[in-house]
């Protein structure tokens, strides 16, 4: 098993921050795992880290990635962009691709804090909303001082509009039926679902604040879609 190595001293959270908003990621979560959370080993803190909304789409457009048209564009974007960083403080880079096996980042989110499973199942976050995705994670040595955990918006949202958001009622409180969704998606009506992105997710009081670019939901969708008729 790899094992994190020493870690800079000067890296806090705050600095750590300040290193990927300068390369348009955001940390969405920390956590200090336990041996049952499937962390490296040796592993002190590991923290997640997502899209820097709403910048982030207008900086991955720009990347040798994303313009020499190969496949996976926004994975090897990820990789490149987190191994980086991850030399840069000592750290482990963790990704949610390249598997089987895959790294247990649902695990993972919901042992950060800051995001839970929603009424209809998916990950909704603190700030994110619905929006959440995770590009990768850093697996740090040291145990980083950690912010206050916030309360789960779910409890204090009153109307939960995404338990009816669904037009097809393929995501509702009682779990996600995929190949429904999918089938949708295959309909005149399912279209722009495909061009603005899921509904559900749109719905969310907090992904409405978010600033997530309708070009990067529909880039998103695309891939769910190919995934499904390749």
């Amino acid at each position: 098993m790899v094992a994190c190595s020493a870690v800079p001293k000067q890296v806090t959270l705050d600095s750590l921050q300040a290193r990927c908003a300068a390369v348009n990621l955001d940390i969405l979560g920390a956590f200090h795992p336990e041996p049952e959370d499937l962390a490296p080993e040796n592993c002190g803190t590991l923290v997640l880290l997502g899209p820097k909304e709403p910048s982030f789409w207008d900086v991955f457009t720009t990347s040798p990635e994303w313009q020499d048209n190969a496949a996976d564009p926004m994975d090897r974007w990820s990789t490149r962009v987190i191994a980086a960083l991850a030399q840069q403080v000592g750290a482990i880079p963790l990704f949610p691709f390249g598997g089987p096996p895959y790294q247990p980042f649902f695990r993972w989110a919901l042992a950060s804090g800051q995001a839970w499973q929603s009424p209809v199942s998916l990950l909704i976050h603190a700030q994110a909303g619905l929006m959440v995705s995770y590009r990768g994670a850093l697996a740090l040595p040291d145990r980083l001082e950690l912010p206050t955990q916030p309360p789960k918006p779910c409890d204090s949202c009153v109307n939960k509009p995404c338990l009816t958001a669904c037009p097809s009622q393929a995501l509702t409180h009682a779990g996600y039926d995929v190949p429904k969704c999918h089938a949708f998606l295959d309909t005149d009506d399912g279209q722009a679902h495909l061009t603005k992105g899921c509904n559900v997710r749109r719905a969310c009081p907090l992904s409405q604040s978010y600033g997530r670019v309708e070009e990067q939901s529909a880039y998103h969708m695309s891939i769910f879609h190919k995934g499904a008729t390749a």
